[in-house]
């Protein structure tokens, strides 16, 4: 891969992560129309770090697993999302958000290399609950579904925020780059632990 590319996705990294630093999660906001979707998935800190871990773990498996773990992610949270609209009962959905952080952060901490399959099966069992929650609160009406291609988006946005950071970081040597992906991978993990523990 060219020079120009690495770069590219490392700012379009940046620019999906800007909008997180100046505003809160909108949380009770109102869940309508394509700028509320899209505002939602990168001001959520849950959202934007698994995200970001799904679009490490994809830079850091490479392949074919750089496009196959997005929009698997993408695929099954529509999935969620149309299972929480139709009222249908997801148990630990808030716990399961925050383990998606910890262990996606965790499997590129640990520089895990397993099978494509399975893992777009675990990236694709955390979208569920991503989706999920975001379902139950959107509206059955066109600006509904103009909400959920805003979240769709945004989500997209942060899964190549995730895939920027991972050349950005991985190509900063070629011995010390993978080092320092896993260390990211280490903060995204333990910043899940403080989401699941209540501490942010």
């Amino acid at each position: 891969m060219t020079r120009f590319p690495i770069r590219s996705l490392a700012l379009a990294g940046a620019l999906a992560l800007a909008p997180s630093l100046a505003f809160a999660h909108p949380g009770g906001a109102e869940v309508h129309g394509f700028t509320h979707g899209f505002a939602h998935p990168v001001t959520g800190l849950d959202h934007v770090l698994a995200m970001v871990a799904v679009g490490m773990l994809a830079f850091q498996m490479g392949g074919r697993a750089m496009w196959m773990l997005p929009l698997t992610f993408m695929a099954l949270m529509i999935g969620g999302g149309v299972a929480g609209m139709m009222g249908l009962d997801l148990p630990y959905v808030e716990l399961g958000i925050g383990l998606s952080v910890v262990v996606l952060g965790g499997a590129v901490a640990a520089g895990v290399k397993a099978p494509l399959a399975i893992a777009m099966a675990l990236v694709g069992a955390f979208a569920l609950f991503h989706g999920h929650a975001h379902g139950t609160e959107m509206p059955e009406t066109v600006s509904g579904l103009a909400y959920g291609a805003g979240f769709l988006f945004g989500t997209g946005l942060l899964h190549l925020a995730g895939l920027g950071l991972g050349f950005a970081v991985g190509r900063a040597g070629e011995t010390r780059g993978p080092l320092f992906v896993r260390g990211a991978g280490a903060a995204l993990c333990a910043a899940g632990l403080a989401i699941v523990a209540g501490v942010i």
